[in-house]
C-alpha cells in the first residue's frame, strides 16, 4: 500500500534492480469487493491511500440485480468465445435467456464469462439451450434454486422512488449531502468533489444543518457512530 501511495503521489516508481526512480504518467481505476471505507476505519487499509483512490466512486450492484446487463454480457461472451474457438455463433433460446436472468450469479461477471465459454463448447443445436448452460459442477442452470431477480430489483427501485414521496427538495438534498459525507468519512473536500459543488457551498450547507440540530459527521467519523 505504501508503494502504491508513493506512485500516486510522486508519479514515480522504482523498477526492480533499478537505481533511479522512473517518472510515470498514469490514471488509476481501482475495484474492490470489500467496503474500503470500513477497512480504513478498522485499520486494514491505509486511510490516505483510500482518499487518493476514492476521487470518483461508482458502486456497481451485483450482476443478479442487473438482468438487462446479464443478457448483454452473455451475448458478448458468446461472440468472443465462438470466434476464439472457431465455432459457429449461436443465439440463445428463449428458455435459456429466462434462466440466465434469474440465476443468482454469486461470482458475478467472472462466473458468467466462465459459463458462457462452457456453453459455446457444449452447444450442438442451432440455439444455445438450457442443456448447454452448465455450472462448474456440471449441473444445468435450471436445476439450481432460482429467484425472480427482475421482480425483486423492480421492487427495490419502486421502494426507493416511494421513499422520496412527500419530501421537499431541501430534505432530499440534505439526505444526499449527509449520505455522501458519511461515504467520505466526513472528508469535506472529497464530498464536495463527488457532489460537484464548491467546498464553500458544502460548508455553508453543513453549518445550516448544524444550526437546525442535525447531526453532521466530523472528519473521520460517521453519523451512525456518534455517541
Amino acid at each position: 500500500q505504501a508503494k502504491l501511495l508513493r506512485a500516486i503521489q510522486e508519479r514515480e516508481i522504482d523498477r526492480v534492480g533499478g537505481k533511479t526512480p522512473i517518472k510515470v504518467n498514469i490514471r488509476i481505476v481501482a475495484t474492490s469487493n470489500r467496503d474500503l471505507a470500513a477497512e480504513a476505519r478498522n485499520g486494514n487499509f491505509r486511510e490516505d491511500l483510500f482518499y487518493r483512490l476514492n476521487v470518483v466512486n461508482l458502486q456497481l450492484p451485483p450482476l443478479r440485480e442487473r438482468p438487462a446487463d446479464i443478457l448483454a454480457l452473455s451475448k458478448h461472451f458468446i461472440t468472443h468465445f465462438a470466434h476464439a474457438n472457431g465455432v459457429a455463433e449461436r443465439p440463445f433460446s428463449e428458455e435459456a435467456e429466462t434462466f440466465l436472468t434469474r440465476h443468482h450469479w454469486s461470482g458475478n461477471v467472472r462466473e458468467l464469462e466462465n459459463t458462457m465459454h462452457r456453453a459455446v463448447l457444449l452447444a450442438t443445436d442451432d440455439e444455445i439451450g438450457i442443456d448447454a448452460i452448465r455450472l462448474p459442477d456440471g449441473s444445468r442452470i435450471d436445476a439450481t434454486p432460482q429467484a425472480d431477480v427482475a421482480q425483486r430489483a423492480a421492487a427495490v427501485a419502486d421502494a426507493t422512488a416511494r421513499s422520496f414521496v412527500g419530501k421537499t427538495v431541501a430534505e432530499v438534498e440534505q439526505n444526499l449531502i449527509l449520505d455522501t459525507l458519511d461515504h467520505c468519512l466526513g472528508n469535506r473536500t472529497h464530498a464536495a468533489n463527488i457532489l460537484g459543488i464548491s467546498i464553500r457551498t458544502l460548508r455553508n450547507k453543513l453549518k445550516e444543518y448544524s444550526e437546525q440540530g442535525v447531526r453532521v459527521p466530523q472528519p473521520g467519523e460517521l453519523r451512525a457512530h456518534a455517541g
